[in-house]
């Protein structure tokens, strides 16, 4: 049977053609049970505080960094969304004068606009952020060299190759979209092969680092997260680190500190991992088939799933 059309972009798959029972599960979902959805292979932490949250979420930048030798080095996959733990991950590198020269860093992903990665000077560069708000904050002597940031462009070759050069990714950290995106992973367009179903799992997990066409709602998320609600300025293209890169990764780990994605996607994502329901529709539930994967939320934004009228 054809599944329903979604209810917000009908040429695009998205959550909202999962099945009635599926939705109306995760909305029954307490605080206190998303903290049992824990199981092998998932943990979900809640913090009492944004201080606490943000610390621990730029802390897992130096417990990866501090594992790194020059024989055997180390690296983290870093978002941009959320950004406010890498002021934080440059001030303990710091003040704790932690020298981290063979570790190493990989960009989740670059806007893609006019056939190439938007340059480093653009406003909404992600690259830029990451240099601005942490590696040029971090003294010279103990700073990650060039050569060991890898950041996506659209010739994806070199940073592929990045991920098979030796070095081992301990953790990918992210965060979550609208549309239950990590990365850019996005559903796909509802058309050709994909138009009654969407792709198959196994199928999704073979997807490289890539340009990716954006679905509409994150479009709309990025104009209102960073453009002040200006969709025009926010690009309809981007290149992703993929599932093959982040099945790579030791570990995934998903920071919620209720800015990005609503009370409701907190609670379906971590529904569905928790009991391996994987569909595409929904690209982080397919986190229920890696080995370890992490839901940290702050308390306090994880809000309510119920009519409130504003």
């Amino acid at each position: 049977m054809t599944r329903r059309l979604s209810s917000i972009a009908p040429d695009w798959w998205d959550y909202t053609t999962l099945p009635a029972e599926i939705v109306a599960a995760a909305a029954r979902l307490t605080p206190r049970d998303l903290e049992k959805l824990s199981r092998p292979g998932f943990q979900v932490t809640c913090y009492d505080t944004l201080q606490d949250f943000y610390l621990a979420e730029a802390l897992e930048y130096l417990e990866a960094w501090r594992q790194s030798t020059d024989d055997n080095p180390v690296g983290i996959c870093g978002p941009i969304g959320p950004t406010e733990q890498l002021p934080l991950v440059a001030r303990l590198v710091n003040s704790l004068n932690v020298e981290i020269r063979s570790a190493h860093f990989w960009g989740m992903d670059e806007w893609y606009v006019d056939g190439r990665e938007v340059p480093a000077t653009h406003p909404l560069s992600f690259e830029k952020a990451d240099r601005e708000l942490c590696f040029n904050r971090i003294r010279k002597n103990l700073r990650l060299p060039d050569a060991h940031l890898h950041f996506p462009k659209a010739d994806t070759r070199a940073y592929r190759q990045s991920w098979n050069a030796g070095v081992r990714c301990a953790i990918m950290q992210g965060g979550q979209g609208d549309v239950k995106h990590w990365a850019f992973n996005d559903p796909p367009p509802r058309k050709g092969p994909y138009k009654n179903a969407p792709p198959a799992p196994a199928e999704f997990r073979k997807l490289a680092t890539r340009v990716v066409d954006l679905h509409p709602m994150t479009i709309a998320q990025n104009a209102r997260t960073s453009g002040g609600g200006n969709i025009s300025l926010v690009p309809t293209q981007a290149i992703s680190v993929g599932p093959l890169e982040t099945w790579q990764a030791e570990t995934v780990s998903i920071w919620h500190a209720g800015n990005h994605d609503n009370a409701f996607g907190q609670r379906l994502t971590a529904y569905m991992i928790s009991k391996r329901i994987v569909d595409t529709a929904v690209p982080m539930s397919l986190l229920a088939e890696h080995p370890n994967v992490k839901f940290n939320y702050f308390r306090g934004g994880i809000g309510v799933c119920q009519i409130e009228m504003h």
